[in-house]
């Protein structure tokens, strides 16, 4: 006879898809619901700034110099949230910044997962003197303060953007090298890896597709965790002359621009630090959501 059972809907939500069993523990956590629609916002707002800014954002007007935003005395329509120094719409130049920073957070994440895992998994499968000599490295590159030696590397190959992603990029690395090697430690000798080896399975079938996608979780946490600490760090390089060069409408470079007029003109300097706030908080608060949706550990029953 043909099984007629209908599911019952107060089934849990281990027997629902994959991606509506992540959604429904996503779910659960409201502050990276709403981190995600935070970041969404932003991400629309990168992909689209050519269209939805008022004006470029390096275009000066020289009747226009610190105009304060619309709502104060002596503000201008045009000018929602005022002008720098130079006549410049901060609301434009924060929208075209939204794309360098998120541009920074992606091209960082990318280049140390990729590098880090990759280092990871070789120190965790093959251990003995090779397991030693990079963790070794990792740890030499761990004793520095994170800001300082990203100091030093762009001064190695020169203040610009793209160095200073480098830099981020090589300060980060160590993180998922430990993560990752952790992980393949704890799962290398688990049954089903072992089973695949017996199998015949090469080194390289059993490093990258039986042990590494067991590992992606917290991997994939800590790359969340890791595209707000680039940004952070991108704009402390910025800040300091070290990273993205002016005019570049970078949000770190904006508020080394405005230094000499933090008392006289507080939008110059409030509007991109705010931005800067708004967008790593929303992205930790996804970051959060993520480990609550991913480990197994803090799902809810």
């Amino acid at each position: 006879m043909t099984d007629t059972t209908v599911a019952s809907p107060d089934q849990t939500p281990l027997r629902r898809g994959r991606f509506s069993e992540f959604w429904y523990y996503f779910s659960q956590n409201h502050g990276a619901v709403l981190g995600l629609v935070v970041f969404s916002i932003i991400v629309f707002v990168a992909i689209f700034a050519p269209l939805i800014a008022p004006h470029s954002p390096s275009v000066q007007n020289r009747e226009a110099f610190l105009l304060p935003p619309f709502w104060q005395e002596g503000g201008n329509m045009s000018y929602l949230l005022g002008t720098d120094a130079v006549g410049r719409d901060i609301l434009s130049r924060l929208m075209y910044g939204s794309r360098f920073s998120l541009f920074i957070g992606l091209f960082v994440v990318v280049l140390s997962v990729s590098s880090g895992v990759m280092i990871g998994l070789i120190a965790g499968y093959f251990r003995g003197w090779v397991d030693t000599v990079i963790m070794r490295i990792m740890d030499v590159i761990l004793a520095f303060p994170s800001l300082l030696l990203a100091l030093v590397l762009v001064a190695i190959l020169g203040p610009g953007l793209l160095n200073a992603m480098i830099a981020i990029a090589l300060i980060l690395q160590p993180h998922f090298v430990r993560l990752t090697r952790a992980s393949v430690m704890s799962e290398r000798d688990r049954e089903y890896v072992i089973a695949s080896r017996v199998a015949g399975a090469g080194k390289m079938r059993l490093m990258f597709l039986t042990i590494l996608p067991n590992c992606l979780a917290p991997l994939i946490v800590q790359a969340t965790l890791s595209f707000s600490s680039a940004i952070l760090d991108a704009a402390a390089l910025g800040f300091l002359g070290m990273g993205a060069q002016p005019p570049t409408p970078e949000w770190g470079t904006m508020l080394a621009e405005a230094r000499e007029f933090i008392l006289r003109a507080w939008w110059v300097v409030t509007f991109p630090g705010v931005a800067i706030l708004v967008t790593v908080l929303a992205i930790n608060l996804m970051g959060d959501g993520l480990r609550d949706a991913l480990d197994p550990k803090l799902k809810k029953s």
